[in-house]
């Protein structure tokens, strides 16, 4: 299991892309005690208290986004009305045989590190959608995922299969919280966010945008989370091709079936000459 791990220094001036405030933080002074005046010639010396020393602070890193590789540009939509299925939606779109591995619900204490090693065996970016919680429970695995190459994006704080049901004020805070947990842990400031259960409404997606990220989804599920059999996800997953967006889970319960499907997917896609990339 992830050892807990002393939180790094906030960073959440930083986190806001759109409508953020700047915070104002007030220094803080202390006098030193001074002498009584008219003190007689024989009453005792008035001790001075030793000054109140501030350390200089250490300054925040900024977080930063983790970046798309160099010969893609900045990700943006095409349209604002559905979430990413294809990475063709996205402008400009991806290299040619390009498809993009994403991976839910983690970061789990026994899957997220297999799934890890085997993405690194392949030499393959996979894209992480992560759970504030799980971030919380598991901050050194977390900050592995990044220090990997991989991209972190926010997949709400608790995961809530309801979202599209609830309320303005809960959708943001899952969202948010998630967001500022994120950051807080890996330095990152997440770009893409995907609903639980690819459950989405009017106000999930406005607050997506209205927190500076791209709403995304897939276009091949080989319900992996359900434990179908290796078999099944690993004939699912080959379904995909040139631009999909796939889906997998390293939580949420047993992923030995998706750890050992993805162990004969990876190199066969690669020599149908499909390259993995981030969002």
């Amino acid at each position: 299991m992830d050892g807990a791990a002393p939180s790094p220094p906030s960073r959440r001036r930083a986190l806001w892309l759109m409508g953020a405030a700047a915070l104002g933080v007030t220094g803080l002074a202390a006098d030193g005690a001074r002498p009584a005046e008219g003190s007689a010639a024989s009453a005792e010396p008035t001790v001075r208290a030793r000054p109140v020393i501030h350390p200089t602070p250490t300054p925040t890193p900024t977080p930063t986004p983790t970046p798309r590789p160099a010969s893609w540009g900045p990700a943006k939509l095409t349209s604002t009305e559905t979430p990413v299925r294809e990475l063709t939606t996205l402008s400009p779109p991806p290299p040619p045989k390009s498809i993009a591995l994403t991976i839910d619900d983690g970061p789990h204490p026994e899957w997220t590190p297999r799934v890890l090693d085997l993405l690194a065996e392949e030499n393959v970016r996979a894209t992480f959608f992560i759970i504030g919680e799980q971030v919380k429970e598991y901050p050194v695995l977390t900050r592995r995922i990044a220090d990997a190459g991989h991209q972190i994006c926010n997949h709400t704080e608790t995961h809530p299969i309801d979202i599209a049901d609830l309320s303005t004020k809960r959708v943001r805070q899952e969202i948010v919280d998630a967001h500022d947990r994120i950051a807080d842990t890996t330095g990152i400031v997440p770009r893409f966010f995907r609903s639980p259960g690819g459950a989405w409404s009017d106000t999930v997606l406005e607050l997506t945008a209205e927190h500076g990220m791209l709403p995304i989804d897939w276009a091949v599920d080989p319900r992996d989370w359900a434990r179908p059999g290796t078999g099944s996800i690993r004939r699912a997953l080959l379904e995909g091709g040139d631009g999909d967006i796939l889906l997998c889970h390293d939580g949420g319960g047993d992923r030995s079936q998706t750890v050992a499907a993805l162990r004969s997917v990876l190199p066969k896609m690669k020599k149908r000459g499909l390259t993995f990339v981030t969002l």
